[in-house]
C-alpha cells in the first residue's frame, strides 16, 4: 500500500509555493499554464511576452533592506545586526515601521516635464510629479510614505535654508489643498518628506495614483533650484504574509539526498528562479533553499534524533500502535517541523523595485506528526 507521506514532485512544490504568494489583480487575459505562469502572476509579474523590464539602477536603499532581511545575505556579508538579534517578524527595523513589502516607485510625470526656463529671484517654478500606486493591493495598509527628492542650484552660494511646500495636484487652474509645509537644509542631500497622514489617512488603502505639486522656495533672495529627481519609498503590511510566530533560520545545513526509506528528515531542495522563468524580473536572490521532508515515522525513526525536533506525543502514539498493530492506525507524516522566510527583490509590472518579505519558505526541520 502506498505511504501517504510520499516524496511530492518538483511541478506539485512550485504549485505550493504560488499559493503562499498574494493573488493579484485579475489580468486582461489569461495566462499560459504551468506552474512559471502561476508564479508570475502571483507576484504581480507580467507575461513573458513583455520582455525584460527597462534597464534602471536599484536604489541603494533597496539593497540595504533586502540584506538586512535576507538570512543568506546577513550570513555571507557583514553583520548588520547585533549577534544574537532576532527580526521581528512583519517589521522594518531600518525604517522603524511595520512592513512585509517595500516599494520604491519612480516620478511617472518626469518624462513629460517641460524645460525650465531661467527663473528670477522668488518667481520659483512648481514641479507635478506623479506616481502611480494601482499596484498596491487593497488588503495593504501603509505603514510609511516618504517622499524623497534631489535638487540641484546653479547658485554660487546656496542660501541657508529652503521652504518646501507639497500640494494636491489638481487638475485646470484651481489649486489643490496644501499637504504640507516644511524648511529644508541646504540641498546637498536629499530632501525628505513624510506624506502618511498627509496625502491620505492612516490605517487607509492607498490610491490608485498620487499627483502632488512642488515647490521650493529660497527663505532668503536667491536663485532658484531644479528639481532633478523625485522618488515614493512606499512600506506597506499586507496580513496574509505575516505570521507573528515566525522562528529565525538555522544555521544547520539540510541533508543532502538519502534513501526514502530512512529517518524522517529535511532534504535539499534548491529553486532557481532562471528555471521557472523569474531571472529576468527577480533582482536577487537567484534562487532558494525550499526543502522538503521526506523519511519514514515508524520506531525507532519517530523518536527524533539529537538536534533534532521533538515529535508529538500523538506521533509517538500512533507509532506504537502500529508497531503492535499495523492494522489499527497508520503511521504519523514527516512534516515541517520549523520554517524560515526569505526576501525577494525585484521589477514590478511598472518596473518599480519592490522587495518583499514571505514567512515560511524554507524547510529547516522536520519531524513526525
Amino acid at each position: 500500500m502506498p505511504s501517504p507521506c510520499r516524496r511530492p514532485g518538483r511541478r506539485v512544490l512550485f504549485l505550493l509555493l504560488a499559493l503562499l504568494l498574494p493573488s493579484p489583480p485579475p489580468a486582461r487575459a489569461p495566462a499560459p499554464p504551468g506552474p512559471a505562469a502561476t508564479l508570475l502572476q502571483a507576484l504581480g509579474l507580467p507575461d513573458a511576452h513583455r520582455g525584460a523590464p527597462t534597464p534602471r539602477p536599484v536604489p541603494p536603499v533597496m539593497w540595504r533592506l533586502f540584506r538586512h532581511r535576507d538570512p543568506q545575505e546577513a550570513r555571507a556579508g557583514p553583520r548588520r545586526t547585533p549577534q544574537g538579534t532576532t527580526l521581528r517578524p512583519c517589521h522594518m527595523e531600518e525604517l522603524g515601521v511595520a512592513g512585509n513589502i517595500v516599494r520604491h516607485i519612480s516620478d511617472r510625470g518626469a518624462p513629460t516635464r517641460p524645460p525650465e526656463p531661467a527663473w528670477a529671484s522668488g518667481q520659483c517654478p512648481e514641479w507635478t510629479v506623479v506616481f502611480d500606486l494601482s499596484a498596491v493591493e487593497p488588503a495593504e495598509r501603509p505603514s510609511r510614505a516618504r517622499l524623497e527628492m534631489r535638487f540641484a542650484t546653479a547658485a554660487a552660494e546656496e542660501p541657508a535654508g529652503w521652504e518646501l511646500s507639497v500640494t494636491q495636484a489638481a487638475e485646470g487652474a484651481v489649486a489643490g489643498p496644501v499637504l504640507l509645509r516644511q524648511v529644508v537644509p541646504p540641498l546637498t542631500v536629499p530632501v525628505r518628506a513624510e506624506l502618511l497622514g498627509a496625502a491620505w489617512a492612516h490605517n487607509a488603502s492607498a490610491p490608485r495614483s498620487l499627483r502632488l505639486a512642488l515647490a521650493l522656495r529660497p527663505r532668503v533672495p536667491a536663485a532658484c533650484a531644479h528639481l532633478a529627481e523625485a522618488s515614493l519609498l512606499l512600506v506597506t503590511l499586507d496580513p496574509r504574509l505575516c505570521h507573528p510566530l515566525a522562528r529565525p533560520r538555522r544555521e544547520a545545513e539540510p541533508s543532502v539526498g538519502g534513501s526514502p526509506g530512512g529517518a524522517c528528515r529535511t532534504r535539499r531542495l534548491y529553486v532557481s528562479f532562471r528555471e521557472v522563468g523569474w531571472h529576468r524580473w527577480v533582482i536577487a536572490p537567484r534562487g532558494f533553499l525550499a526543502n522538503y521532508c521526506q523519511g519514514q515515522c515508524s520506531l525507532p525513526a519517530a523518536l527524533s534524533g539529537p538536534g533534532g525536533s521533538p515529535p508529538l506525543n500523538h506521533a509517538v502514539l500512533r507509532a506504537l500502535m502500529h508497531a503492535a498493530a499495523p492494522g489499527a492506525a497508520g503511521l504519523p507524516c514527516c512534516v515541517p517541523a520549523r520554517l524560515s522566510p526569505i526576501s525577494v527583490l525585484f521589477f514590478d509590472n511598472s518596473d518599480n523595485v519592490v522587495l518583499r518579505h514571505y514567512e515560511d519558505m524554507v524547510v529547516d526541520e522536520c519531524g513526525c506528526r
